[in-house]
């Protein structure tokens, strides 16, 4: 497995292992829309320390077992694979946050517009992930 797609992978990982619960607690047990909600604002602040604690331990776990050829500079083919990901990540952001920002502010309010563009975000890092894993799977550029 190439070292950049172990480590989208590792991003993927990290995402699901914080955001996941995240946003099963928020359905589960909706917040109220009063803002500032502590509650809210502390399980977030738990689910992001939660994804830099992953993605910390793994980043120096690749590196340190991974041999120093397979962390060369990005060739041609990364840097295809990281543009096309990140492109098709934008737009996923983009067509979220038109309807965050455009469409909800006039039905929705308080942490549902905040869970709403956080989850915008989310979506957008794991169509990132996804492409470049995919991409080395079937080894395109």
């Amino acid at each position: 497995m190439a070292y950049r797609e172990k480590t989208a992978w590792l991003s993927l990982i990290g995402l699901a292992v914080a955001f996941g619960p995240y946003f099963a607690m928020t359905l589960l047990w909706p917040p109220d829309n009063t803002l500032p909600n502590l509650s809210q604002l502390g399980l977030f602040g738990v689910a992001s320390v939660v994804r830099m604690l992953i993605l910390g331990c793994g980043y120096l776990y690749l590196r340190y077992n991974s041999p120093k050829a397979d962390r060369m500079p990005p060739d041609e083919r990364d840097r295809a694979i990281s543009q096309r990901s990140i492109t098709a990540a934008y737009y996923v952001l983009m067509a979220g946050m038109l309807i965050v920002g455009m469409i909800m502010p006039f039905n929705q309010s308080g942490w549902t517009l905040v869970n709403s563009a956080l989850l915008m975000i989310v979506l957008a890092e794991v169509v990132c992930g996804s492409i470049v894993v995919l991409s080395y799977r079937w080894q395109r550029a």
